[in-house]
């Protein structure tokens, strides 16, 4: 039995800048600003004994500054605290601030600890979080997005394929939901002949259809295969997308703009998915993302996590049914270690915990930080 408690708590908000203005179809239909930045919260938790933990969590275009906020603000309750006693803690850190509510920016802000707490336990045990967790395979089917925006030309696309099939990927997604249907029906076709069958094909319209449009595009995009449609109607309309489930052999998925585990339980529950797509930042962290995982395996259905690969290729990888991890390039230059693909499958390394170390580059785009311990809350300085 461990008798060590958690020391000192360390957090820090930085901004990932994106080299070009990303574009999907919510800024098509003006209801979003290009992507120009990813606002990042990372957790370093640290012990009496010298064990250290590694988290985080993010969000794009808005949030950041709340999440550090927040996060401040609570992290002072894991002080004192056993390390391993997470599904507790975090529990603990909910109710620390129950009164804005336990979903969305509160629980991201929890997200960061919650990681963290779950790596230094891998650490402890010497065994990559995946093996942690009980591994079923050493490798998960991979997929390319970053390739596949609306904002890229064509032309840029079908390069991207290229390289990101070149690179061993196994799936390639492009971004749909163009206001003009026969934009899409162009683009998918180039890339599905582009692709030739070596891969798989996915798409992504982020929410921008109407049920009827969605009852359009989801027959047309039919004959060519594909291995999921993503979110064809907004993320709420569980009778919406269980209607599409319904009707088309082509699987649907949904779920990355969940904040909760009860929001993904009524999608589960309402027949609305076949793909299952929780993001561990954004449901509050690995603690509830392996709740969403659970129920998502006694109802059969197939997992693929959204975003931040470095977390979720060690939960799909031991999930129990089919998974996918999707592969963004995004976030390489904020980590020392780089994910390695192979065969269409992103790899399980023999590296603990969650196998990844905070980079001198993420520190120096560090915009706030802070050190909380026993002695108080000590702010950090900025350029």
């Amino acid at each position: 039995m461990t008798h060590d408690t958690i020391s000192e708590v360390r957090i820090s908000l930085a901004y990932l800048p994106l080299a070009t203005p990303i574009s999907d179809a919510k800024v098509l239909t003006g209801r979003q600003k290009p992507l120009t930045q990813v606002a990042m919260l990372f957790a370093e938790i640290i012990t009496r004994d010298g064990r250290e933990g590694f988290g985080f969590s993010y969000s794009k275009r808005a949030g950041g500054p709340g999440m550090f906020a927040h996060a401040r603000e609570v992290g002072a309750e894991l002080l004192g605290e056993d390390p391993n006693d997470i599904a507790r803690l975090w529990t603990k850190l909910v109710w620390a601030g129950a009164s804005v509510g336990r979903s969305g920016l509160s629980t991201q802000a929890i997200a960061a600890f919650d990681n963290a707490l779950w790596d230094m336990k891998a650490k402890r045990a010497g065994l990559p979080l995946a093996k942690l967790l009980g591994c079923r395979r050493d490798g998960v089917n991979c997929y390319n997005t970053s390739g596949g925006f609306l904002s890229s030309p064509l032309e840029e696309v079908l390069d991207n394929v290229e390289a990101a099939i070149a690179g061993g990927i196994g799936g390639i997604k492009i971004k749909v939901g163009h206001p003009e249907p026969k934009v899409d029906l162009t683009r998918v076709e180039a890339v599905a002949r582009q692709i030739d069958g070596r891969v798989a094909l996915m798409v992504d319209a982020n929410q921008q259809w109407s049920r009827e449009a969605a009852q359009r595009m989801c027959r047309a995009l039919e004959p060519y295969g594909l291995v999921w449609i993503e979110e064809p109607l907004d993320a709420y309309d569980v009778e919406g997308h269980a209607a599409l489930a319904a009707s088309f052999d082509t699987p649907i998925a949904s779920g990355e703009m969940l904040v909760s585990a009860p929001e993904h339980f009524a999608m589960i529950c309402g027949g609305a998915v076949d793909f299952v797509q929780p993001d561990a930042a954004r449901v509050g962290g690995i603690t509830q993302f392996l709740r969403v995982a659970a129920m998502a395996e006694e109802a059969h259905l197939s997992l693929a996590p959204h975003f931040a690969m470095e977390l979720h290729v060690h939960l799909s990888a031991a999930y129990a049914h089919a998974a996918w991890v999707e592969h963004f390039d995004w976030l390489d230059p904020l980590f020392n270690e780089r994910q390695t693909i192979r065969d269409g499958k992103m790899l399980i390394l023999d590296r603990p915990g969650l196998g990844v170390t905070l980079s001198e580059q993420a520190r120096a785009w560090t915009v706030a930080s802070c050190r909380i311990n026993a002695a108080g809350v000590e702010d950090g300085t900025h350029p």
